[in-house]
């Protein structure tokens, strides 16, 4: 990436992708493009992002397109295209339809953007990541779901309504799949340093795991029509900066294990340090029995999924 300016394509122009690219051009980060299959959804939300450029104060170039000659040598590309969630609707739901679409994305991407960094938002997360893995045939650091930066964003702000503090001190880890199944870590969650265990009780802490856990469906139950934008589309703009910087962000993140938690062949939320290699370190932390054996759980859930559906 030290080739003059830095490129970000981001893939899906709907909520989720113009709040990224919105976010990204913000933070300076470089030139963005946003693709989409209807090129004047892209183009048009492009230009109305430029021409907030003097009122925000940001000077990148933001195009829009359906041509994929147009995300050439970018270093950052971040996927969100694919179906969104209806009410009612699991993001496993979802499977067949979006595995078609990411197909053809990862082949787009393998083809004109092959030297990329692949940052994942597309449900369910865990499998389109290991499927965009397989598309594009990327090493496997170069391919990470977004799904704990956003579940442990939501985790904190449910946190700190409680605790009654300021959201940024609250650090929180939620690892697992980016689902029902995904593993809130109240012991690893802190605010100020201090694990929140020692703050709330037993019962606000079930509390809030099962309100993460759910975090997306109340949105989507909330909203009627389509799900969650802001807080995702802003979740994946953080580690595409993580990558552009080199920033070394320890996040969780969907990551592919080879051993790591007794888990193989699989993408799951873990730790991670992010930075301009992608994935540059998986950590592993000091899990109980029970934590483990769900996070081991939620893995195994999307590996049946990984074999009896998408045929892996």
């Amino acid at each position: 990436m030290s080739r003059g300016r830095r490129k970000i394509a981001v893939i899906g122009a709907g909520n989720v992708g113009a709040t990224c690219a919105f976010v990204l051009a913000q933070k300076k980060l470089g030139d963005i493009v946003m693709l989409d299959i209807y090129e004047g959804f892209a183009k048009g939300k492009a230009l109305d992002m430029s021409q907030d450029g003097q009122v925000l104060n940001y000077d990148g170039n933001i195009t829009g397109t359906a041509n994929y000659e147009d995300i050439s040598d970018s270093d950052v590309v971040v996927v969100t295209s694919g179906f969104p969630r209806q009410p009612g609707m699991s993001r496993e739901d979802l499977i067949g339809k979006n595995a078609e679409i990411i197909k053809q994305v990862g082949e787009g991407i393998k083809k004109h953007a092959p030297n990329s960094v692949v940052i994942m938002v597309t449900n369910p997360l865990d499998l389109m990541t290991y499927h965009m893995w397989k598309v594009t045939g990327f090493p496997k650091e170069r391919i990470i779901g977004q799904a704990g930066v956003l579940d442990s964003a939501r985790m904190t702000h449910f946190v700190a309504k409680e605790v009654g503090c300021n959201e940024e001190d609250v650090q929180a880890m939620v690892l697992g799949g980016h689902g029902d199944t995904m593993v809130p870590l109240p012991r690893y969650t802190t605010c100020g340093g201090i694990p929140i265990t020692q703050l709330l009780d037993e019962e606000t802490i079930d509390a809030i795991s099962k309100r993460t856990a759910g975090g997306g469906g109340e949105i989507v139950k909330l909203l009627e029509r389509g799900s969650a934008f802001y807080a995702p589309g802003s979740a994946a703009a953080i580690m595409a900066e993580s990558v552009l910087n080199d920033r070394k962000r320890l996040i969780p993140a969907s990551a592919y294990l080879n051993g790591e938690y007794g888990l193989n062949d699989i993408f799951i939320g873990v730790p991670i340090i992010l930075g301009a290699n992608g994935v540059e370190k998986i950590i592993e932390l000091e899990l109980t029995e029970n934590e483990l054996g769900s996070l081991q759980g939620s893995a195994n859930f999307y590996k049946s999924q990984l074999t009896d559906i998408l045929g892996y």
